[in-house]
């Protein structure tokens, strides 16, 4: 068990955490969520020792070891055998069977353990990074990133190796759906402090938003009893055989704390905008082949049509061509053999891995939207900074002091500029914190054009795909289907035996379904809910748009009267008549929409209770 105690970190004026107190419990594996920036890292270095707190205590178990596998890689033998013994204690440097075991239970065989260790893929690469902190047999697992660059394969198995660790876990990751596959907990960073409560992140931001849900409405009342007392203070402190009255209400006011206005979160909200298409084919490719090695092509012999607003995902494992075929869609490959017809009306949006590095480091993150397209006019450069959560000064911070997930948001606010009716997206997640991620599926899911996206995000996959491009052992091939129907179909061809030899509870859910459930129920539940909230918020402001505008006309009616304006007046009156009429229409939908939200709430809150009892 470790404990965390009243911890406090700070960097110059900016504060991480501010007396933040937790516990990790025996076999807890706990997600550790916030935005980018706000200390997931520093803490996972505060309780692995490698930095100290200003303040506070971190207590653990006398002999008590932690592995922290960090999101950098850095290989220094020159075996695969001699990185992980690395990782050894001192009084067991020499014990390389200890490695041979762990590494062997990773899946490198003998012969993979004499190789230089950047032959591997990203995936094996990591899976080292991994022995390293298990061949010292830690209680305490720390994975800060384990995801990032790794194909959908390695990442499932991660998962599968995960749900069977025998001690305790913490986790940071973008990717919701791997989290809340894995966590028996989850711990937040919000607002300076933590909070920790039993469940996966679905759970986690649904008390966040109650809990300040009653703070501001206790804040509120608050306020509202504060001036009535300090009204009757005002108004009876003269009068004397009010004065025990009025002393019992200062003494009162006295003892009311002050709640602060919490700070708005700044959320990443934004759009892509859509070029008119009214075709129904996008593009064509017709016997397409392009490898980079003569004797391997990467891609041969590939035919698949493309229709309007289509949501396509490329998936399969890293180094199979997924980027390129990306490339040789966007155009900065050509195809080898075959080709590749678009519409001539298609305009494309392109985000690539590669195109972070084109950003020009001594730009300001406004020079480099207002430069993106000869269109853009200075205003609306700023006005996509601010929706890319670049506000005020921050708009002005050069390319070159930005982190990876910032520089991907830069990319995005560049590809926001032109409308498109076609977006490439080279897994656009890396780099994005979750919140950022959440932002990103509705912004795609509401893109009235045509998607082709590569990614590993399974949330993605589930929520999004309408047919497959697969890179598999036999090649790469078009499948007709959404992601669940390609695992019940197909499947990966690397989890065919290890599926084969679960153990089944035919009379009971396994909690990985009950997990994977909820995600599915959540998701349902933000696609449906999602539309009706930002209704009804509209709605709101529309009725108070037209209440301002009849108290405006009413100053100007009675100014008009003054002055005897009998045309003036029955102009105004029209006016206000038409704002009434327009408010009781907004009331009227506003009170079918409430209702409606109500009832499909309910429903959705009742299925993640069944779920729950189960």
């Amino acid at each position: 068990m470790i404990s965390v105690e009243n911890l406090t970190k700070s960097f110059g004026k900016y504060v991480l955490f501010d007396g933040i107190s937790f516990k990790l419990n025996s076999r807890e594996r706990i997600g550790l969520v916030g935005r980018n920036g706000h200390g997931k890292t520093t803490l996972f270095r505060l309780i692995a020792g490698m930095d100290q707190p200003d303040s506070g205590n971190i207590l653990t178990p006398r002999g008590y070891r932690i592995g922290y596998v960090q999101q950098h890689i850095d290989f220094s033998k020159r075996t695969v055998l001699e990185e992980a013994m690395t990782g050894l204690v001192d009084s067991e440097k020499d014990h390389s069977w200890k490695a041979e075991k762990i590494l062997a239970g990773l899946g490198f065989s003998l012969t993979d353990m004499q190789q230089p260790p950047e032959t591997f893929s990203g995936g094996f690469q990591v899976r080292l990074n991994l022995a390293k902190a298990l061949v010292s047999e830690p209680d305490l697992l720390l994975l800060d990133e384990p995801t990032n660059y790794l194909d959908i394969t390695s990442i499932r198995w991660i998962e599968r190796f995960l749900l069977n660790w025998p001690h305790e876990l913490m986790l940071i990751t973008h990717d919701r759906s791997f989290m809340d596959k894995l966590v028996t907990h989850t711990l937040g960073i919000h607002r300076r402090k933590v909070r920790k409560i039993a469940g996966d992140t679905g759970k986690y931001y649904a008390q966040i938003a109650l809990d300040e849900e009653v703070y501001e409405k206790t804040r509120l009342n608050d306020e509202k009893r504060r001036k009535d007392i300090e009204l009757f203070i005002s108004r009876f402190r003269a009068k004397a055989r009010l004065a025990n009255m009025v002393q019992s209400r200062i003494k009162t006011l006295s003892r009311m704390t002050r709640q602060e206005k919490l700070d708005k979160v700044k959320n990443l909200e934004f759009s892509f905008q859509t070029q008119p298409f009214s075709a129904k084919n996008v593009l064509t490719v017709r016997n397409l082949g392009f490898g980079f090695n003569p004797e391997t092509p990467l891609i041969q012999g590939l035919d698949f049509s493309i229709q309007a607003g289509e949501r396509i995902c490329v998936i399969g494992k890293n180094g199979k061509g997924k980027t390129t075929l990306l490339k040789l869609l966007a155009g900065s490959l050509a195809p080898q053999k075959g080709d590749i017809t678009f519409h001539p009306s298609i305009t494309a949006g392109v985000f690539e891995q590669t195109n972070i590095q084109s950003l020009v480091d001594s730009r300001t993150v406004e020079e480099e939207i207002l430069y993106s397209h000869p269109h853009v006019d200075r205003q609306l450069a700023r006005n996509i900074c601010g929706a890319m959560m670049f506000g005020g000064e921050t708009a002005l911070k050069k390319i070159a002091v930005l982190s990876g997930g910032e520089k991907s948001r830069v990319m995005l606010g560049k590809i926001l500029v032109t409308p498109v009716n076609l977006l490439l997206l080279d897994e656009p997640t890396n780099h994005l914190d979750m919140e950022s991620c959440d932002a990103l599926l509705e912004a795609i899911d509401s893109f009235d054009g045509t998607v082709i996206m590569v990614t590993h995000n399974e949330l993605f996959l589930h929520a999004l795909a309408e047919r497959l491009i697969v890179f598999s052992h036999n090649g790469v091939s078009m499948f007709d289907g959404g992601y669940q129907r390609f695992l019940d179909k197909n499947g990966w061809e690397d989890e065919a035996p290890e599926t084969a030899q679960l153990p089944e509870e035919p009379d009971r859910k396994s909690s990985k379904k009950i997990r994977k459930l909820r995600s599915e129920i959540i998701t349902r539940r933000s696609k449906s809910l999602k539309p009706m909230e930002t209704r009804i918020s509209a709605i709101e402001k529309n009725i108070e748009h037209h209440e301002a505008r009849i108290t405006d006309f009413s100053n100007a009616m009675m100014a008009a009267t003054q002055e005897n304006d009998g045309p003036r007046i029955v102009k105004l009156s029209q006016e206000i008549h038409h704002c009434q009429q327009q408010i009781e229409s907004l009331f009227g939908e506003l009170e079918t929409l409430t209702a409606a939200y109500e009832e499909d709430k309910k429903q959705f809150d009742q299925e993640l209770a069944d779920l729950e009892s189960v």
